[in-house]
């Protein structure tokens, strides 16, 4: 995302708030975790635009 400091500013992939990073322990997706990350995000967004819950929206037992 971006530089403050000596450190690098990550977010997710489908949005929210962003953490700081040091980016000695930072790298690239390979391409099979990129496509796992924008499946999973895709898939929650449709769930959700079909009126499912999400996993945060779900009561505790």
């Amino acid at each position: 995302m971006a530089h403050e400091g000596p450190y690098v500013q990550l977010r997710p992939l489908g949005g929210g708030r962003e953490w700081d990073a040091d980016p000695v322990r930072v790298r690239r997706l390979s391409p099979a975790e990129l496509l796992s990350a924008r499946v999973a995000d895709a898939n929650t967004r449709s769930r959700t635009a079909l009126g499912g819950e999400r996993n945060e929206d779900r009561a505790l037992d």
